[in-house]
C-alpha cells in the first residue's frame, strides 16, 4: 500500500467515526463539549424594560424638575404603581423601570432633598437614557447556540440567562489504550537495563483529558499475537475508540497488523507520507474505530495532536475538528524535505518559529519544550530566516 497524504488520512480518519448517542447535561458539565442541537431561548431577555444605572426613574419630558420621589425600584421587585406626572422613583441596576417612566436620572446628576429630586447636571442627552429595552438581548425563540457551536463560557452563561438548566451534547466518548511492547513498564516501576517506562498512556489520557471522553487505559499488552488478539477484541467491545501505542511498523516483533486482523478488525490505512509518524494505522473493529500510533513518543504525540484528537473532537460533534494553522516567521534556516511532510517541533520566539535542536522521534526533553509544530510539505524546498511557514499550536 502506497503511503497516503496527510490530508487524506485525516479526511479518512474523520470518516471512520459514528455519532454517539445525544444526552442532556447540566450546564456546569457542559464545558469543553459542542452543542449537538439548536438551543432556543425560552424567555425573551430582559422580560421588561430596566435600569442600566443606579438613579431615579423620571419622565424625560420633565426635566430639569423638580420631582417628587414616591418610591423606589430594585432588582426582582418594581415600583408596584404608575408614576404620575411631577412624580419620581428611586432605581437601581437592573430594577425595573416604572410604568410612566422612560428615561434613568443617573444619582450623579441628581439633588434630593427629602423627597424632593431637582436636576444638578446636565443631565441625560436623550429620551431613554440607561434604559435597557426589554427584549434588547434577545427574544424568545431566538436561536442562542447552533448545533455545532462550541460550548463556552458565555454560551453556557447565555444558555442560562434564556432559561436553560441542561444543554444536548454527544455523549463522552469511552477510549481505550493500549500500550504494547515487552520492553515496557509502567509507569513508576523500576526499568532494569533496556526496560523502557511506558509514557504514551499517560501522555495520551493527558492531551484527550481536554475532550469530552472516559478514559479507560489497559495499561500494557506483550508482543505475543494470541495475547494482543485478545487484548483488542476484548478493548473493542465497549470502546468507542481503541488506541494503541507500538507495534504498528512493519519489523517481527511489530504485531499490531496481525493481531488487530486476526480480531476481525478491517483495516482502512496504516501508512502515512509523515515524519515523523509513518506508521499510522486506522480501521475499525466491530463499532468500534481502531487508531494505532507509533511506539516513539513523539511520534505518538505528533499523531495524536493531527489524527486522534480531531477524530475523537469530530465524533464529539465539533464541525471543524482539525488543527488550525497559522503563519509565522522562521527564526533560522530550515533544510528541504524529501517524500513525506515533516513536522519540526519548535519555540515561539521573538523572530518567530525557531526549530529546536534535537528532532528525533523519541526525544521526549525537547518534545516538552515545544510550543508548536512547523509544517513543512513534501518536496519543500530549504528556507532561509525570515521566510513565513505555517504553524500549529501544541497548547
Amino acid at each position: 500500500m502506497s503511503l497516503l497524504s496527510v490530508a487524506e488520512a485525516q479526511a479518512r480518519i474523520l470518516a471512520l467515526g459514528g455519532e454517539p448517542e445525544i444526552e442532556s447535561v447540566p450546564l456546569v458539565e457542559a464545558a469543553g463539549r459542542w452543542a449537538a442541537a439548536d438551543v432556543l431561548a425560552r424567555r425573551t431577555q430582559p422580560a421588561a424594560d430596566l435600569s442600566a444605572m443606579d438613579g431615579y426613574a423620571i419622565r424625560f419630558a420633565e426635566l430639569p424638575g423638580p420631582w417628587r420621589v414616591v418610591g423606589e425600584s430594585a432588582a426582582g421587585a418594581g415600583l408596584g404603581c404608575q408614576l404620575a406626572p411631577g412624580e419620581a422613583a428611586r432605581i437601581f441596576t437592573g430594577a425595573p423601570l416604572p410604568e410612566g417612566a422612560d428615561t434613568i436620572l443617573v444619582q450623579e446628576e441628581a439633588a434630593r432633598d427629602g423627597d424632593l429630586l431637582r436636576l444638578s447636571g446636565e443631565g441625560p442627552p436623550r429620551t431613554g437614557a440607561h434604559v435597557r429595552r426589554a427584549g434588547s438581548d434577545f427574544a424568545a425563540g431566538r436561536t442562542l447556540i447552533g448545533k455545532g457551536d462550541p460550548l463556552t463560557p458565555a454560551r453556557i452563561a447565555l444558555a442560562a440567562i434564556g432559561g436553560h438548566g441542561m444543554l444536548p451534547v454527544r455523549r463522552r466518548l469511552r477510549i481505550a489504550l493500549i500500550s504494547t511492547g515487552d520492553e515496557l513498564v509502567p509507569p513508576g516501576a523500576p526499568a532494569e537495563g533496556v526496560r523502557l517506562p511506558a509514557s504514551n498512556g499517560a501522555m495520551l489520557a493527558a492531551l484527550l483529558g481536554r475532550l469530552p471522553v472516559a478514559i479507560d487505559d489497559r495499561g500494557i499488552v506483550p508482543d505475543d499475537l494470541a495475547a494482543l488478539t485478545r487484548a483488542f477484541a476484548a478493548a473493542a467491545e465497549a470502546a468507542d475508540i481503541v488506541v494503541t501505542t507500538g507495534g504498528a511498523s512493519v519489523g517481527e516483533h511489530d504485531l499490531v497488523r496481525p493481531a488487530l486482523q486476526a480480531a476481525g478488525a478491517s483495516l482502512d490505512f496504516w501508512r502515512v507520507a509523515m515524519k515523523p509518524g509513518k506508521p499510522l494505522m486506522a480501521g475499525r473493529l466491530g463499532r468500534a474505530a481502531i487508531v494505532g500510533l507509533p511506539g516513539n513518543p513523539v511520534s505518538a504525540f505528533v499523531t495524536a495532536r493531527l489524527f486522534l484528537l480531531p477524530l475523537v473532537a469530530h465524533m464529539a460533534g465539533d464541525p471543524a475538528p482539525l488543527p488550525s494553522s497559522r503563519s509565522m516567521p522562521l527564526a533560522r534556516p530550515v533544510p528541504a524535505t524529501a517524500m513525506r511532510a515533516e513536522y519540526l517541533r519548535a519555540r515561539r520566539t521573538a523572530e518567530g518559529a525557531l526549530p529546536l535542536d534535537e528532532q528525533d522521534s523519541a526525544a521526549l526533553l525537547a518534545l516538552a519544550s515545544a510550543e508548536l509544530l512547523i509544517v513543512r510539505p513534501p518536496q519543500s524546498p530549504a528556507l532561509p530566516a525570515g521566510n513565513m511557514v505555517e504553524t500549529i499550536a501544541l497548547a
